[in-house]
């Protein structure tokens, strides 16, 4: 069955998988959906015998409809390979009565790598399809891990380019210096002086633009997202739901039928929506927990089905969730409004407009897979602390945020459905809120020094991705004002 995708603010034409994938962003502003979310065709029994590229496979073919089986196996074969420090991919750790499902052992050491190595592939893939004679500009915000994850999955890919715009004062030492030290000729990376919303908002601004797409178009360029808004990304991540839960089966830790309950640390929610989707394959899901650090818009939206952006946006130790509008929420929206997109439209207007919007109590009650849930700087903190003394187990500060909830939720509800936490970031990404979560005698030490003593601490090697940072050079050093970013891409791009 052939699966198209549509915009979720409008009931216009649809496309192929192909065609949403290189556009990234509908015309009218809305995102891509598909038609119906497929079901897996074999058992998770089956699957529970593949390995990791083999269920990537299962998976991803439900929805990419118009790749060929070569196509797309090559795609996954060039995407998992030995940038990942080991054959499982995502393996699966059992620490302090619960499951980490470690997401970060791509080249960048965040989850953004399990979507970001194989995006490239599909989009250039995308492009010989679609006859596609344009260099293709991607063009993404991040706080944090997005942009050098893309950054490394696009570094000199022929026939594309890809500018990143983040806070200049809104990620973490290491996080800046993994992107400013990016090697590659078609690689820009610009810090503006907002926080992530203003840098996504000023991306989706210059998507929005029909009069730049037709500049660019005039110089042989047209844009595309890496962003989670894409749905190159979000399938991706589907998988590995599906991989986790067909690992405990293997293993003999569920029973076939089983429910399992996943809690992700969520920030724009492309994350714990491909678990959705997941569940709506047919992996048994009992709870979805939405983690959120301080910044718990979506915390109060599941509380109150109202999602008001309207507050202080709060820098913390867990970055890539320092998020006020989440963007693909916009996507499980459009479902419980009964795939309505009038609905979805003017919800996404008024939170255009004055910043919130409320769904109706029929949507709300469509909510009851997802419980919500906060942690703030002092629980997070405290979780690193706690599941180090307990099992020598050391996460990081994104990880810890979910970890907290978790418990906080079992003690609540008693629930004692088997749980999988989403481990998205590699601990030595944040090691100075890591480390003087353990012990306060480690404030202050410089971050190679820090680095240094967490592997001591736990036992782990040092990732290359943070060894090479010691004499990497800076290569990236443009700031801009956020009103400024479209002048940017232009100066970059010599549209000018």
């Amino acid at each position: 069955m052939e699966i198209r995708y549509q915009s979720t603010r409008s009931r216009g034409e649809t496309v192929t998988a192909s065609q949403a994938i290189l556009k990234g962003l509908a015309d009218d502003g809305g995102l891509f959906v598909p038609s119906s979310i497929p079901k897996l065709s074999a058992s998770l029994e089956d699957i529970s015998k593949m390995d990791y590229k083999e269920t990537a496979y299962e998976v991803m073919k439900q929805f990419l409809t118009d790749f060929t089986e070569e196509e797309l196996k090559n795609c996954i074969n060039r995407a998992y390979d030995g940038k990942f420090d080991t054959e499982e991919i995502a393996p699966l750790v059992e620490k302090d009565g619960v499951y980490y499902l470690e997401l970060f052992h791509g080249a960048t050491i965040a989850f953004k790598d399990m979507a970001l190595s194989i995006l490239p592939h599909l989009l250039t893939v995308s492009a010989k399809k679609n006859h596609i004679s344009n260099q293709i500009v991607i063009l993404t915000a991040t706080s944090g891990d997005t942009g050098k994850a893309a950054l490394a999955g696009f570094a000199d890919v022929e026939g594309t380019s890809i500018i990143v715009f983040y806070p200049k004062n809104g990620v973490s030492r290491i996080q800046e210096r993994q992107m400013v030290t990016q090697k590659g000729s078609n690689t820009f990376v610009v810090g503006i002086t907002g926080n992530f919303d203003d840098a996504q908002s000023g991306v989706k601004a210059m998507f929005g633009n029909k009069e730049l797409a037709g500049v660019m178009d005039g110089k042989g360029y047209q844009f595309s997202s890496a962003n989670s808004i894409n749905i190159g990304r979000l399938v991706p991540q589907v998988v590995y739901y599906v991989y986790a839960y067909t690992r405990l089966l293997a293993k003999g830790a569920l029973k076939d039928g089983e429910a399992v309950n996943f809690v992700v640390p969520t920030g724009n929610f492309g994350n714990i929506l491909a678990a959705f989707y997941a569940k709506n394959m047919g992996v048994p899901v009992g709870k979805l927990i939405c983690a959120s650090n301080e910044n718990k818009v979506l915390y109060d939206f599941f509380e109150t089905g109202v999602y008001d952006r309207n507050r202080e946006f709060i820098l913390t130790t867990s970055p890539s969730m320092d998020i006020l509008i989440s963007s693909n929420l916009e996507r499980l929206i459009y479902k419980i409004a009964g795939e309505d997109a009038k609905v979805t439209a003017d919800m996404m207007a008024a939170l255009a407009g004055s910043g919130k919007y409320t769904i109706t109590a029929e949507m709300k009650g469509q909510m009851k897979d997802f419980v919500g849930g906060w942690a703030g700087e002092e629980k997070t903190a405290a979780e690193i602390k706690r599941v180090y003394g307990a099992s020598g187990y050391v996460m990081d500060t994104h990880t810890a945020v979910a970890s907290a909830v978790y418990h906080e939720y079992r003690e609540r509800t008693e629930d004692t459905t088997k749980t999988v936490i989403a481990s998205t970031a590699s601990p030595y990404k944040f090691a100075t809120s890591v480390m003087a979560a353990i012990d306060k005698k480690y404030e202050g030490m410089d971050d190679f020094a820090l680095i240094d003593e967490l592997c001591r601490v736990s036992g782990t090697k040092i990732p290359n991705a943070v060894e090479e940072l010691r004499s990497a050079k800076v290569l990236h050093d443009t700031v801009c004002e956020t009103e400024d970013m479209q002048k940017t891409v232009e100066k970059i791009l010599g549209l000018n």
